[in-house]
């Protein structure tokens, strides 16, 4: 064989092969190894974040269902609901404790990337929502006996943000 005029025996054609191979098609291989594996990771993450979405969707058609509650608008004070109504609040904010320890464990890191922080924000402002509510802050202690502790550490920092506002602004 011959190579750029110079006649090769099939041992340098070999040798000249292996250093085609160690020196672009490896390089190559492992950069779209890395590409593929890092797409992967991203689509399975918006497929969390989705399921996650469908289940918050889910306990939202809980509320609507129990709107009597009225768990949104937090019109009625804890006093003032019925034995049965102060069962159904307390299962439900234990559902919304799950869902929101559910998505802090698959979604929440500490050191997020921009997708990450993408995926996040929505569940935080979810959690915001929730913890701005003196009855959620209340019913929490409870709810968070046995949860991750990291999770339960995160819902207290944020349920102790708006505890501080409410008390300056009182």
């Amino acid at each position: 064989m011959t190579f750029f005029g110079q006649e090769l025996s099939s041992l340098e054609w070999w040798e000249l092969s292996s250093y085609v191979v160690t020196v672009i098609a490896l390089p190559w291989a492992v950069a779209l190894f890395w590409f593929e594996q890092r797409r992967e990771r991203q689509t399975e993450e918006e497929e969390i974040y989705q399921r996650l979405s469908d289940e918050y969707a889910d306990f939202l058609k809980i509320l609507l269902d129990n709107a009597d509650l009225r768990l949104i608008t937090g019109d009625i004070a804890d006093e003032a609901l019925t034995p049965e109504q102060s069962e159904r609040k307390k299962i439900i904010l234990d559902l919304l404790i799950s869902l929101f320890e559910r998505a802090f464990i698959l979604v929440y890191e500490d050191d997020m990337d921009a997708q990450q922080k993408r995926l996040w924000a929505s569940w935080a402002d979810y959690i915001d929502f929730w913890c701005r509510r003196p009855d959620f802050r209340t019913a929490a202690p409870t709810l968070l006996q046995g949860e991750d502790p990291d999770f339960g550490r995160y819902i207290r920092d944020v349920m102790t943000k708006y505890e501080t506002l409410q008390s300056g602004a009182a």
